[in-house]
């Protein structure tokens, strides 16, 4: 695409960017956007469309139902901020991403939704490339308010991440678990990452806890234990870091999804299990607090209704 050259110049350290049409490549400049606004291709002269100034890389599955339903971003960026499913999380994460990726500058989350991790990820160091990609431009406008100028942001299918060697870390928490094809967003993160580079990845752990939860948030599955650091080892990612998350809450979340098998369905609503009262919303928020701390102080959960994995590219 225009402006920055060919794949032709060295780009061990920045990467390139790939053509949707043609997959011509180009390369991304220190400091520069790695999808832009506008831009176009040198070879085939195909031009990114363009959503409120973010550029949408697959524009057919704009706002669709595919994988969630885009109605239910609204409801999430309501409690995001204070609820006890959330606030933990970015602490867990960002305990991790200081543990094992110290010196990661180029940071891509898949699935960044309302931009909550996104936000938190942001204050974390001085990031030389911070983007949040997302299927559905709806969510990608309230990140965008959150962020401001922070963050780069990109429509874009997990499952073909049109960049090379262009990360150092790739985060996607909570998503792998909307795709039916996980193993090829695994291998486009193999892929846009350079040599070396790391991903985080969080998933629903547990086929038994599978409810009328799981079917309103649009899964396809939740991950069996082992599974999701079989399939990074696969794609040719060595694990750093693998253990359960909300192993406290467990026996309650086992409690409410029996509960909810003998329920009716409720139809889309995506926040059903983390819609609590304030006391019991503190409550919760403190016990996983509680396990967050344990967890990066080195203890390791053998089971829990979410599982977290750390992994590194092999360098070639």
């Amino acid at each position: 695409m225009k402006s920055e050259g060919h794949a032709g110049t060295s780009h061990d350290e920045f990467g390139v960017r790939v053509c949707p049409r043609c997959s011509a490549q180009s390369v991304i400049s220190p400091g520069r956007i790695v999808w832009e606004a506008g831009g176009s291709c040198d070879i085939c002269g195909h031009a990114t469309p363009m959503a409120d100034g973010i550029p949408l890389l697959a524009p057919e599955l704009a706002d669709t139902i595919s994988g969630f339903d885009p109605a239910g971003f609204s409801a999430l960026a309501a409690v995001e901020d204070t609820n006890f499913w959330f606030v933990p999380r970015n602490r867990l994460i960002a305990g991790l991403i200081a543990k094992y990726f110290p010196q990661a500058r180029r940071f891509l989350e898949i699935g960044c939704g309302n931009g909550y991790v996104l936000a938190g990820v942001a204050g974390l160091r001085e990031w030389e490339i911070l983007v949040g990609s997302e299927l559905h431009p709806i969510a990608l406008r309230t990140a965008r308010a959150r962020l401001g100028r922070r963050a780069q942001f990109v429509q874009m299918d997990a499952r073909k991440i049109l960049a090379r060697d262009a990360f150092d870390l790739i985060g996607a928490f909570d998503v792998l678990e909307h795709i039916e094809e996980d193993e090829m967003v695994l291998a486009a993160m193999h892929q846009a990452l350079c040599p070396g580079g790391g991903v985080l990845i969080a998933v629903p752990q547990h086929p038994f806890l599978w409810s009328q939860v799981d079917e309103n948030a649009h899964h396809v599955r939740r991950y069996r234990r082992g599974e999701m650091e079989r399939k990074l080892e696969s794609a040719g990612f060595e694990i750093l870091f693998s253990a359960s998350y909300t192993a406290l809450l467990l026996p309650l979340m086992a409690a409410s999804r029996f509960r909810k098998r003998r329920s009716a369905p409720d139809g889309s609503q995506v926040i059903s299990e983390i819609d609590v009262s304030t006391t019991l919303n503190g409550a919760l928020k403190w016990l996983l607090q509680r396990e967050v701390s344990a967890t990066l102080s080195g203890f390791r959960f053998p089971a829990g209704g979410s599982r977290v994995v750390a992994a590194r590219r092999a360098r070639a």
